[in-house]
């Protein structure tokens, strides 16, 4: 019997060490495709806000990290395939998403808007958004939300949020529907984006868009997370945060 006890003693340890991972190396998701966030330069390299959050974020924690491009269609799948071990790529934190992945605290809060071509009204009802067609990223927190409150909208789904701004600009689409900080980067501070201009509210209902955006991890993987959110809360505390978002943004990105 004391053999036994022993034993089952010895395999609790060993499965506790098992569990208790280091985490030296971390290999991060990223999209490369959501600019001011992520963009891919004609040489590869991808730079950006989340790009710059996530070197930081690995410094702080002392981590070697690989950044791996992944398209956003199969962001979360790749990572529950241990593709790599967590997402930087402006993904909110909705209760939809945490059924299947764990998050961060919030690294940033933008809110949704829409764009239109200067001139176009816009009523949030679904009297209204009837046929109206809206250009939306796939899989994101604003697809669901036009899918859910616009139900016989024509919604066109894209892979990459420049894909959608294409047809606005072609008049393919009457409004396209991407967070603030994206619409203003990729669409209306580029030429010929004078001819295009926000309509309606800003939107964060957390119903649609949750609490910000965080950094998505497997759920077994408490004690990164326990990293990500300690590192979080340490670069906002020592002014990398605000150093890095003043790179890109003339306002509070952190939000709320």
């Amino acid at each position: 019997m004391k053999k036994l006890i022993i034993a089952a003693a010895m395999m609790l340890t060993v499965a506790g060490s098992v569990h208790a991972k280091e985490w030296k190396n971390v290999r991060i998701g990223i999209e490369g495709a959501y600019p001011p966030f992520s963009w891919t330069e004609p040489n590869g390299e991808v730079k950006g806000f989340d790009i710059d959050i996530a070197n930081a974020l690995c410094e702080e924690m002392k981590v070697k990290c690989t950044l791996v491009k992944q398209d956003w269609d199969g962001i979360i799948p790749a990572l529950l395939a241990r593709k790599y071990d967590a997402i930087i790529a402006t993904m909110d934190i909705t209760e939809e998403r945490k059924k299947k992945v764990a998050f961060s605290d919030k690294y940033q809060h933008i809110p949704a808007r829409f764009a239109a071509k200067k001139g176009t009204a816009i009523e949030l009802t679904a009297e209204f958004m009837s046929d109206k067609r809206i250009g939306v990223q796939r899989a994101t927190s604003m697809d669901t939300y036009v899918t859910d409150n616009f139900p016989k909208a024509q919604v066109k789904r894209y892979g990459t949020a420049d894909e959608a701004y294409l047809d606005l600009k072609s008049g393919r689409l009457d409004y396209v529907m991407i967070d603030s900080a994206a619409i203003s980067d990729g669409l209306l501070n580029k030429p010929g984006g004078d001819a295009f201009e926000f309509v309606g509210p800003k939107l964060n209902d957390p119903r649609w868009f949750g609490e910000g955006a965080g950094i998505a991890m497997r759920k077994n993987d408490t004690e990164l997370k326990a990293k990500f959110d300690a590192a979080i809360k340490a670069i906002r505390a020592n002014g990398k945060y605000k150093e890095l978002q003043d790179k890109y943004f003339d306002f509070d990105v952190y939000g709320d």
